[in-house]
Order: C-alpha cells, then structure tokens, then sequence
C-alpha cells in the first residue's frame, strides 16, 4: 500500500510552523461539553487504572473507541477531549483510560507507565469484551500511538476478533530517534515540561519505594535519554535506555499488524522525525497506512476554518473508521 501525502490539511496562516500548530491547542484549545463517568479497575499485581467512560446515550451504539494518550497526558487532554467529542456525536462510545500515575491519582506499585506497557491496554480491551461490546477500535496519540501499534503488533494474529480497526496520530515508532529529537536546542520547552512533571512523580515515588527509586538520581536528569535510563529502563525490568527503546519501539512490532490501520504524522512534527518512521515497510503492507502530512505539528492538526469546533484529525479518524477511506 503506497504511502499517502495529503494536501487537504492545512494549518491556520497564524500558526506558521510545527511548533506553533503543536503548543496552540494545547493551551489554548478549551472543550468543556464532555461528560465522563469514571470507573477504577484493579490490575493482576493489585494496582489500578482509571478509565473514564463517555456514551452517546442512544440505544445502540457503533461500537466502543479505546483511547490512549500521550506522554505524561492524561482523560482531560484537548486531543482526548476533542476526539471523545467528535466520536460519541456519530454514535460510538468512548474509553478513554488514564495510565498509571496520570490521570490524578499516583499508582500504588512502584512502576509508572512507559511506551510498551501492553500488559496495562489488554487489561483495558479484555474489561471492555466482560461489558458486553462485540466492536471494539483502538485509538492512540503520540506514545498512546506507539502503544497501541506495539499492542496490535504483538497479538498479530491472535488479536480478539472484536478489535475491528486502529488510527493512532503523531506517533514516535522509533524511540531512541525521538529521545535524541526532544535534545534539539529548539525543542528545550517540550523537554523542560516533561521533566518537570516527572519529577514530582519520581520524588513521591521515593517517598514510599526508598530502596527501588531516588530522587537524588533526578540531579544527573539532564535530557529524557537520562531519564529513560535512570528511572524508566530500571523501574520496567530494562537493561538501560537502549533495551528499553529497542524493545518497545512500534517500528519493530508494525509489520505483524492485521486490522486496517492508519498512522498519521506531521512532516512537521517538533519531536518525531519523519525519517525515523519506517516508510518503506509500511508502504509494503496490504493494511497499514502510514499519512503525512505537510502541517500538524504534535498532536495539532488545527483546521484553517473549523465546522463545530472539528479538527482536521478528528475528522480523519472518522472518515476511517466509517468508510475505510484511504
């Protein structure tokens, strides 16, 4: 399936470049008209997750949409938000789940979440099957993207048969590229608000795992590569930063994908190089598309003129998991 590069997407004239299409809508985007109804489940090793429900009300619905967020996101976030929105006024049902530690409430394991933590979205797909949903789509953003790829990847052909299409946004499939990408002189306010919303993590992590987590280790955090190798690879079981981006990369999972899929990337987007996507193998496959676009940003994707507050991949994710459309 040849690579699509669309030109129906165009950014507004004021937000001139990947930066400004990534950073406006998360500031400044507001979606107030979603309601969740919040449910806590309890995982194999006695932690939880969060999943926050938002139903269209009708009868019957199209299905259920599983969304995962990005990095250190969470429910609330305008590209969750914005999606619920659009989703649940065609007729699906949404879940959007929080990962461990995000979504208001600190974890009680010593783990956090990371890019490759499928262990935590079976638990959410297999709950969805027990409440009676025989249709199931996965939907992902940026490292929610990277997961749910992995995900799909590693059922291959043993994925649930409910599971009928996946679309996932501003995906980093290789993440050692990325990890290097966020070090550039130009994307120091993305690396500094990481960072400094880890770090309360890690210090009340220390607080109640003192022989597992330090928060004296945060001093020689200077990039997230750092962070990576000293909290996430050795919390997760993984022999470093390398083992844990070589492991959990969606790039080395993609081509075992079974259900249509549809990737989409900015060409512009700040912290996922295009070069680092695997162009030509995705290209090979009969069902994965991979779309870049010429704007977006991160997790932008802003219209240049907006029907009912709609955002252009709001509208994408919607063409394809109605039509198909390619």
């Amino acid at each position: 399936m040849p690579l699509l590069r669309t030109t129906d997407h165009k950014a507004p004239f004021w937000l001139p470049n990947g930066h400004f299409q990534s950073i406006f809508p998360a500031l400044f985007r507001k979606i107030k008209d979603v309601a969740y109804t919040r449910e806590q489940i309890i995982t194999p090793d006695d932690d939880f997750l969060n999943l926050d429900w938002a139903k269209t009300g009708a009868p019957v619905s199209k299905g259920l949409v599983i969304l995962s967020h990005g990095l250190e996101g969470d429910s609330q976030r305008q590209y969750i938000l914005g999606m619920v929105r659009a989703l649940t006024r065609q007729g699906y049902d949404c879940l959007a789940w929080n990962y461990r530690s995000c979504g208001g409430e600190m974890n009680k394991q010593v783990r956090f979440y990371h890019s490759g933590a499928t262990d935590d979205l079976d638990l959410v797909v297999q709950h969805a099957l027990l409440k009676g949903y025989g249709t199931l789509f996965l939907m992902g953003f940026s490292l929610g993207g990277n997961l749910t790829l992995k995900y799909l990847g590693e059922q291959g052909t043993l994925l649930i048969p409910e599971i009928k299409k996946a679309v996932v946004f501003s995906v980093p499939m290789d993440l050692l590229a990325c990890s290097r990408a966020i070090e550039k002189p130009e994307n120091w306010v993305y690396l500094k608000r990481f960072l400094s919303s880890l770090k309360p993590k890690v210090t009340e992590k220390s607080k109640v795992f003192p022989d597992h987590i330090s928060v004296g280790d945060y001093a020689k955090v200077k990039t997230f590569y750092d962070f990576d190798h000293i909290y996430t690879a050795a919390l997760h079981g993984f022999d470093g930063a390398d083992d844990y981006y070589a492991r959990n990369s969606s790039k080395f999972f993609v081509e075992s994908i079974t259900i249509p899929t549809l990737i989409v990337n900015a060409l512009n987007d700040p912290l996922v190089p295009a070069e680092s996507l695997p162009q030509a193998q995705i290209a090979a496959m009969p069902n994965v598309w991979l779309e870049l676009t010429q704007e977006g940003g991160h997790c932008g994707f802003r219209s240049e003129t907006l029907d009912n507050d709609l955002y252009w991949s709001e509208q994408r994710a919607l063409d394809f998991l109605e039509n198909n459309k390619s």
